[in-house]
């Protein structure tokens, strides 16, 4: 086979901060999923990527690259309307729990295709996997089962067919420091959402230090690329920038984050997932043709509850076993009396990681009751003892790294006056 180009001119081209032909973009993607383009020439090409940029064209013909590269799904025929999130991750970040049966209670369905997490930020997967049987793979058959005539709401692992080449080049720009760049973070998610077949999809783009985005002009900039990506495609899209700065919740780690998020479907819970998990909710109905639709109320009179319960035995789980639970806890406590000024959402998730939360390796397991527990936000005040962390482990010899991890975490100023925190969404993109 006579191969169209060459990489070498490919790079050149990108190198040289020139535009990338159509034709160009769609061979280099199809002939580095092939193994044609070698991984040394795919790494060039993202790196000149990375410092020359894409426009809004080149961006698109990318993403579209890498959704032809495998499968699509379609839910064009299930008898209720889809709608889709994906938030780019953060610590205690475990709002779809809560928020993909709350949807469905409304009568759309909600199909989270989720992963694993890697690092601080906990993967969605780890998290249902604390809960006694239930199962992240399934068929495509009981999928579309689910989402029409079962609960209405999936959480389950993406197929391995869904944008190929995207899975390749993720791990190739995870050692070649290229993660970092906007149009190929941004193709990377939104090829695998496109060809995941939704009819609408909310982006929750976090930004802080437990974030990707540390600043807000990058998430912004992030946010209205997926959002152009989403809507050239003909999805409806929109974004939400909401605070990483400080973990989410009060709750760091899988069996932990699964029972605050219970919390919330009981009407409880803390106040800033509860509001993230409202926001998102009004977000998707309305672009499921239910603006009006009130997400608060079906919090509070059992309605997401149910189909919480009926989501996880679908998939072969038990909602009333007790969850796991670490056979080993330390207390940190306040070193002095004053006001919690600062807490590091970036040092915490990394302490929860070596706690056995997470995973350095995609192979590695992880413990499902390891984490933190938090007893003191950011603005309240606090005394000298008094409890501020709980760090839960399976293995109490992690504990000194982790607390290692935890230092210049929690800052006390004796001198500040207690404050209300600020709504946990910063703006909305689309």
């Amino acid at each position: 086979m006579v191969e169209r180009f060459d990489a070498v001119d490919v790079i050149r081209t990108k190198r040289d901060r020139g535009v990338l032909a159509d034709d160009q973009i769609d061979w280099v993607i199809d002939a580095y999923t092939r193994g044609v383009v070698a991984d040394e020439q795919m790494a060039a090409l993202a790196m000149a990527i990375f410092l020359n940029g894409m426009n809004r064209h080149e961006i698109a013909r990318w993403a579209n690259a890498m959704i032809e590269s495998g499968e699509r799904m379609d839910f064009s025929s299930l008898p209720r309307p889809t709608a889709d999130k994906h938030s780019t991750g953060g610590v205690g970040d475990k709002i779809t729990l809560p928020l993909a049966p709350l949807v469905a209670a409304f009568g759309v369905a909600v199909p989270q295709l989720s992963g694993r997490g890697l690092g601080h930020t906990g993967g969605t997967l780890d998290k249902m996997e604390s809960i006694p049987g239930w199962q992240a793979n399934i068929s495509n058959e009981q999928m579309y089962r689910q989402l029409g005539s079962g609960s209405g709401a999936i959480i389950c692992a993406a197929g391995s067919g869904l944008a190929p080449a995207d899975k390749k080049l993720y791990a190739l720009r995870d050692i070649t420091s290229t993660v970092e760049c906007i149009p190929l973070i941004a193709t990377s998610i939104m090829s695998k959402k496109i060809a995941e077949g939704t009819g609408s999809l909310v982006l929750d783009v976090k930004v802080g230090s437990g974030a990707f985005m540390k600043d807000i002009d990058n998430a912004r900039e992030l946010a209205h690329t997926m959002v152009d990506l989403g809507t050239d495609a003909g999805v409806k899209t929109v974004a939400l920038l909401s605070d990483m700065s400080v973990p989410l919740g009060l709750t760091i780690g899988n069996a932990l984050e699964v029972r605050e998020s219970v919390e919330v479907l009981a009407g409880g819970g803390p106040a800033d997932v509860v509001e993230l998990t409202v926001a998102l909710a009004r977000e998707m109905l309305a672009a499921a043709g239910q603006p009006d639709a009130d997400p608060e109320a079906a919090l509070k009179d059992g309605r997401a509850m149910d189909k919480w319960r009926e989501m996880v035995r679908e998939q072969g789980g038990d909602p009333d076993a007790p969850l796991p639970v670490a056979d080993h806890q330390k207390d940190v406590v306040a070193e002095a009396s004053g006001v919690l000024t600062d807490m590091d959402a970036l040092k915490l998730g990394v302490a929860s990681w070596r706690l056995g939360a997470g995973r350095a390796r995609k192979e590695d397991p992880v413990q499902a009751g390891a984490g933190i527990e938090l007893f003191a936000r950011p603005g309240d005040r606090v005394e000298k003892g008094q409890k501020l962390l709980t760090l839960h482990t399976e293995t109490p010899e992690r504990f000194e790294r982790a607390e290692e991890s935890l230092e210049g975490t929690l800052t006390i100023d004796p001198n500040a006056q207690p404050s209300t925190p600020g709504s946990v969404v910063l703006e909305r993109i689309g």
